[in-house]
């Protein structure tokens, strides 16, 4: 609850344990076993950030923070815990609240593009090798340079076989692109698809901003993932995240050290977000968590453990709540000695033995003072929620959507002319031209058959005649014929030459 412009998470004996509104941005972490009220924690301090007008943002991984939408009902053991507590303000009531759910059953859709997301965090969604995210970043680039927008799922598998059936035309400029590792991008993106994820990408995209909102009343809206079927593929849910995360960076101005945060992320199960994580993807994680809260954004991590966390990132988490850690092993018992020693000592209590003391609902918590130091480790008390704990109705939920001012913004998905239809249409395209000019070569090849065999025909003609010229030059009849009627040429030659003769004779001698 807010107190004193403070977010009153918890009381130690008669001190009061609160975290000051302008050091929320210093990012805050919350751990402990399963069990121990890592959730109770999360959703005190998502309310009191509510009532001060800070907009939060947080994943619901079980179900059980829907019920923030509703007021919390007086019950026997919650009155103790008040009256044990000694708070008088204390009273039960609704938030405002904004459901979503990328798969658009539980809340407001929520959309993005693949170019959007971008190679990276897709490699991460599809548990990509450091060569197949190679491969997947030069399709990008293919994509760019072309002006293709990649919009949706289709329109990076058709590109995928584009440029998988063309490689060729692209290695020399872009760089080796096996076909062993466009096929292994396919079938993932084919996983991812029988994932749901189909449904995230596309038209319309989510505007980040509307997470940053406050209602009439000035209380920030608490933003709900329903991430009950998401937690189901890990890898989705921790990239999903990681791309909300890096969208928030990407798109808020640098605004400094605020009175409060503009808004505050909640990272359940953030250990999904670092297993497997190779060094120089992490080393951009810790450079985003650096920078982040010069925008007006603070970042609590949960995890059951705060070994889940890399030293890079822990260092950058100043506000933490820790709950009970259970150590029955070496290797537990030393993540309770360093969590121990990551708290300033408090000189009353063992802070390792009291770790593992800690009863549900009661945490070691040190935040930052006025000056940005932490605060010496104290036992505490969580506070209990205001609203109600645990899942709602169908109808309860239906009627916090309909009455959303998001109503209608991001219910149908929009088509639009993407890659897909760019490259379908290039493709058919290019389909119709080998067609036509596999359709030339085949007339091209008849009419040369047709020529071949007009000269054949000629040919076998004139050899024929030759043949029948020979044969009737061999021929004996004609022979006798051609002799006999040289003898009759002959003679009338020689009468005719006589008779010349003769004549001429007889003129002269005339």
């Amino acid at each position: 609850m807010l107190k004193d412009n403070k977010v009153l998470i918890g009381k130690s004996d008669d001190k009061e344990l609160a975290i000051l509104l302008d050091k929320a941005n210093r990012h805050g972490l919350i751990t402990g076993a399963s069990g121990s009220g890592k959730t109770i924690t999360l959703k005190v301090m998502a309310e009191s950030f509510s009532d001060a007008g800070v907009p939060v943002f947080l994943a619901d991984v079980k179900g059980d923070i829907a019920g923030t939408a509703l007021a919390g009902e007086a019950s026997e053991s919650l009155a103790k815990r008040i009256d044990k507590l000694k708070i008088k303000e204390f009273e039960y009531k609704s938030f405002p609240v904004c459901f979503w759910d990328i798969f658009g059953e539980y809340g407001h859709p929520i959309r993005t593009t693949l170019d959007s997301v971008g190679p990276e965090i897709l490699s991460m969604m599809l548990g990509l090798s450091e060569t197949q995210e190679g491969v997947l970043a030069i399709v990008y680039k293919i994509a760019q340079d072309n002006d293709w927008n990649l919009d949706d799922i289709k329109d990076l598998r058709l590109l995928l076989q584009y440029v998988g059936d063309n490689k060729n035309d692209f290695i020399t400029k872009y760089g080796n692109i096996t076909a062993q590792s466009v096929g292994v991008i396919q079938r993932c993106l084919l996983t991812l698809e029988n994932q749901g994820a189909d449904k995230f990408f596309g038209q319309p995209e989510l505007d980040i901003n509307d997470f940053i909102r406050t209602d009439n009343q000035g209380k920030g809206i608490i933003n709900i993932l329903h991430a009950v079927e998401l937690f189901q593929s890990p890898d989705l849910y921790a990239s999903f995240l990681l791309w909300l995360l890096t969208n928030l960076f990407n798109h808020q101005p640098e605004v400094g050290d605020l009175d409060k945060p503009r808004i505050v992320f909640f990272f359940d199960e953030a250990h999904l977000l670092f297993n497997g994580m190779p060094n120089y993807r992490l080393k951009q994680i810790t450079q985003v968590v650096k920078l982040i809260r010069s925008r007006g954004i603070g970042l609590y991590f949960i995890s059951q453990s705060p070994s889940d966390i890399p030293d890079e990132v822990i260092a950058q988490l100043g506000n933490r709540v820790q709950h009970t850690l259970r150590a029955y092993t070496p290797s537990e018992q030393k993540v309770v000695k360093a969590a121990a020693d990551a708290f300033r000592t408090n000189p009353n209590f063992n802070t390792a033995q009291a770790i593992m003391e800690l009863g549900t609902g009661e945490a070691l918590v040190s935040f930052q003072n006025e000056k940005g130091e932490p605060e010496i480790v104290e036992k505490a008390i969580i506070l209990p929620p205001q609203s109600k704990m645990g899942v709602i109705d169908d109808i309860s939920r239906n009627k916090v959507i309909n009455s959303s001012t998001l109503v209608g913004k991001y219910d149908e998905m929009v088509e639009r002319d993407s890659a897909y239809e760019e490259l379908d249409k290039m493709i058919k395209e290019k389909i119709k031209m080998k067609e036509a000019e596999r359709k030339q070569k085949e007339e091209e090849k008849a009419a040369l058959a047709k020529e071949k065999e007009a000269a054949k025909k000629q040919r076998e003609e004139e050899k024929k005649k030759r043949e029948e010229e020979r044969a009737k030059k061999n021929d004996p009849v004609e022979k006798l014929k051609k002799k006999a009627t040289n003898k009759v040429v002959n003679k009338v030659l020689d009468k005719a030459i006589n008779k010349g003769l003769n004549t001429v004779f007889k003129n002269i001698f005339k």
